[in-house]
């Protein structure tokens, strides 16, 4: 889950920049990818986690889910597969399981898919945990192959790159250094790893590699221009230049927190704690920079979340949605340009965006309130809620609803497996796929739960923090229903005294099975104890609900 960390601490010792150690390439072995492979028609079936962080869309029909515990698979529009995780990995080496932890990024490109895990440390920080990456990702057999975090030694201070080096702090641990974005580009897989700032894996020669990035107060960063670089004894070092990644009162740069990225033909977005960044790659990889701040540009803000591509009526158009960083005049929102930088224009100001994608001249933001949609880029409208009703009878309707404002992820899908185009939602409360383009109707996917069991979910529940929406939180009740058209929902409190009912009619778009903890006046109930009846198919089931405010 992209999750903020401005204040990063990176522990780890610097080498003398004047006495340089060179940081010999991290390559990994790939002679055993092929011996391990996992079928998609083993794994367990089911969301593993109701959070989805990250969507991605790849070939003509899959659908790959970034969950809070793990990677999910949707092939048919139907049903979800989870991949199981371990713990025991070779690094380079062939797997047929995946690192446990939340998904932190997805990158697709045709055969090839690129995933990031994430934990937390014995000290609840945030760390890396590692990489898959398979080249044949759309088969019903697919092979894994794993990389862990990208690290250094507490002495490398010199990696090379693009035929040169340049000097570096080291980041010697997983922990604050977490993958938060990828994307895939020719022969490069490009990373924005946080505190492990922008790097990159070389297909060709299975290498990793870290990426310069221009300093705070550099409006660019020229790396193929040979006038950049100074000879330092056997080497050829870019002048004038440290990349720290530590804060600016540590001597480091917020523009080498890189935290989202966005690669094309010869071309890479870059998004960090101080703006964007705009590469055009060269010889051997060399790349010249642009750099954007707030407010030299008109950016939102400077701590850049996530960036996108907009093709539509001749011209190209990058979104970035950005938060606010140091400065108190930064606000959250979007930023666009139609000319590669050149101008930055702002719009869905004051929103918080975590995710933007765009397809023609349609955009959609997913955000901490709803899903947001424009048609010029200036006008937006939002989904009044993701609702589910999908017909099992005539007037009989398998109904329910996503019981959160926070939208995290957001893809538009004009496959032709589809009828029609449809937008993948990813929520606190689950995924979900659009029926129609106004939104009036969505499938939504789950974790699997036991059809023979009656539960309360989350239980113990609080109306001010669980599945929030429009200013209520609710708790939700999951059971099997196979006959009725009406459920009868009673609350009772531990003196067995009704203070609530309602009828909820299944023939209707009511949403989920549910309540908010007020009673039939509308008022907040206590906290305590409370037994919930639900009256369907002939019979009674009982619930009881803690309540905690």
């Amino acid at each position: 889950m992209r999750t903020l960390f401005i204040a990063i601490f990176i522990w780890t010792t610097a080498a003398s920049a004047a006495n340089p150690v060179l940081i010999k390439e991290f390559k990994v072995d790939g002679s055993v990818f092929s011996k391990v492979s996992v079928s998609v028609d083993s794994l367990t079936e089911g969301l593993q986690s109701n959070v989805i962080a990250e969507i991605q869309l790849q070939g003509d029909s899959l659908v790959w889910i970034g969950t809070g515990a793990g990677l999910s698979l949707l092939r048919d529009s139907v049903s979800a597969v989870t991949f199981t995780t371990g713990s025991s990995f070779t690094e380079g080496g062939a797997t047929d399981y995946l690192p446990s932890g939340g998904i932190s990024a997805i990158a697709a490109a045709n055969d090839t898919l690129f995933v990031a895990t994430a934990t937390t440390s014995e000290s609840n920080n945030p760390m890396g945990n590692g990489f898959v990456w398979s080249t044949n990702s759309t088969d019903t057999t697919i092979t894994w192959s794993y990389f862990s975090q990208p690290t250094e030694g507490a002495a490398d201070s010199l990696p090379p790159f693009a035929g040169k080096f340049f000097r570096a702090l080291p980041v010697t641990v997983e922990e604050f250094n977490v993958t938060y974005d990828a994307s895939i580009s020719g022969n490069y897989i490009w990373i924005a790893s946080w505190a492990g700032g922008l790097r990159r894996y070389d297909i060709t020669n299975s290498s990793w590699g870290r990426v310069p990035l221009p300093k705070d107060n550099q409006t660019a960063l020229n790396t193929c221009d040979t006038t950049e670089y100074e000879k330092v004894g056997e080497f050829t070092i870019l002048e004038d230049f440290y990349l720290n990644p530590r804060n600016p009162s540590e001597g480091g740069n917020h523009n080498h927190k890189a935290f989202s990225v966005l690669a094309y033909s010869d071309t890479v977005w870059v998004g960090t704690a101080n703006g964007i960044n705009r590469g055009i790659l060269g010889t051997k990889g060399c790349i010249d920079w642009k750099h954007y701040a707030f407010p030299t540009e008109n950016l939102t803000g400077n701590f850049v979340v996530s960036l996108a591509r907009q093709d539509w009526n001749g011209q190209r158009i990058i979104w970035a949605a950005t938060v606010n960083a140091d400065d108190p005049t930064e606000t959250r929102g979007l930023s666009y340009t139609t000319n590669d930088g050149g101008t930055w224009l702002t719009t869905l100001l004051d929103k918080r965006v975590y995710n933007v994608t765009a397809y023609d001249s349609l955009v959609f933001a997913a955000t901490s309130d709803g899903i947001w949609k424009s048609e010029d880029g200036k006008t937006w409208a939002k989904f009044k809620g993701i609702n589910q009703a999908v017909p099992i009878s005539v007037f009989h309707y398998d109904l329910d609803e996503i019981l959160t404002s926070d939208m995290f992820s957001v893809a538009y899908d004009s496959r032709s497996y589809y009828p029609s185009h449809t937008l993948w939602i990813g929520s606190m409360d689950g995924l979900a796929r659009s029926f129609n383009m106004d939104g009036s109707n969505w499938k939504i996917y789950r974790t699997n739960f036991d059809e023979n069991e009656v539960y309360a979910y989350p239980n113990p529940f609080s109306p001010y923090v669980h599945n929030v929406l429009d200013g209520d939180g609710y708790v939700r009740f999951y059971t099997d229903i196979k006959e009725s058209y009406v459920v009868n929902v009673d609350v009772y409190n531990f003196a067995m005294e009704l203070v609530y009912s309602e009828d909820y009619d299944r023939r209707k778009n009511s949403g989920a099975l549910k309540w908010n903890g007020r009673d039939s006046l509308g008022k907040l109930v206590s906290n305590g104890t409370y037994f919930v009846r639900l009256q369907y198919d002939s019979k009674s089931e009982w619930v009881s609900v803690i309540l905690i405010k």
